[in-house]
């Protein structure tokens, strides 16, 4: 299936490995122009190159969406180098206390910062410069249900409701907004695998005990449904939350 991208023009946050490094070569590999971002290094530089082989005037811009003015910097640096930008994938993020007695002011700030407010600023950003275009939040499917820190469930669910608002208000502008929602997905350096080295046997459980399929996701399988939703092909997707999980959630 031609999924209608390319020459489009995208900017993926948090690009330089794991999840969003494997989306930003999906729609590489589609013919869209990408614009990988993350704070900089050798990472970025390998996944830009690597952009780069699949199809030619990817680049790379490096800043900390995490604040406001690296937002500002990391939008228009896109903007600057691809000329436009026509798809925004948010997926910068990140966790901290997995108890309520652990979490207090300063991490769900921190989460808070680290998910909902480069979202919302990437995105209030790069709004007026789309004459149409695709905003996608990559949250989590602890923030559709009960799972994960309290933070980062109130930091996945708060990125999901701002997209079902911002969905309601730009379509008038034909911006399509929507959310996707990964479940637990393995890739070198991440998450799941610091704890699979800590706990071998524990991981093993919740894979069994948590996936139907009994393994973990991989970035390459949330990429895919990415790409697609990013598309003239979903032209109808738009204001919903997508689960990608392997039947691993229990939300209807």
């Amino acid at each position: 299936m031609d999924l209608g991208l390319v020459g489009k023009r995208a900017l993926v946050s948090g690009s330089s490995r794991g999840i969003g490094r494997a989306i930003a070569l999906a729609l590489a590999h589609e013919g869209a122009r990408v614009a990988l971002s993350s704070r900089g290094g050798p990472d970025l530089d390998a996944a830009v190159a690597e952009a780069c082989a699949r199809t030619a005037g990817c680049v790379g811009v490096a800043g900390d969406v995490t604040t406001a003015a690296g937002a500002s910097a990391v939008a228009a640096g896109a903007v600057e180098k691809l000329g436009g930008v026509d798809i925004l994938v948010n997926n910068v993020g990140g966790s901290a206390a997995r108890t309520f007695d652990a979490c207090d002011d300063a991490d769900l700030e921190s989460i808070l910062g680290k998910n909902l407010w480069p979202a919302f600023r990437l995105s209030r950003a790069l709004l007026p410069q789309m004459k149409s275009g695709v905003i996608i939040m990559i949250t989590s499917i602890w923030g559709r249900e009960g799972g994960g820190g309290p933070s980062y469930n109130v930091a996945k669910a708060a990125e999901m409701s701002l997209a079902k608002a911002m969905a309601r208000d730009l379509a008038h502008k034909d911006v399509r907004v929507l959310s996707v929602a990964p479940g637990s997905v393995l890739f070198p350096g991440g998450g799941w695998e610091r704890r699979m080295k800590a706990d071998p046997e524990g991981i093993a459980d919740f894979v069994k005990r948590e996936i139907p399929f009994g393994r973990f996701g991989t970035p390459e399988e949330i990429a895919n449904v990415v790409c697609f939703l990013a598309s003239p092909r979903a032209s109808w997707v738009h204001g919903t939350c997508v689960a990608v999980d392997g039947g691993q959630s229990r939300s209807f």
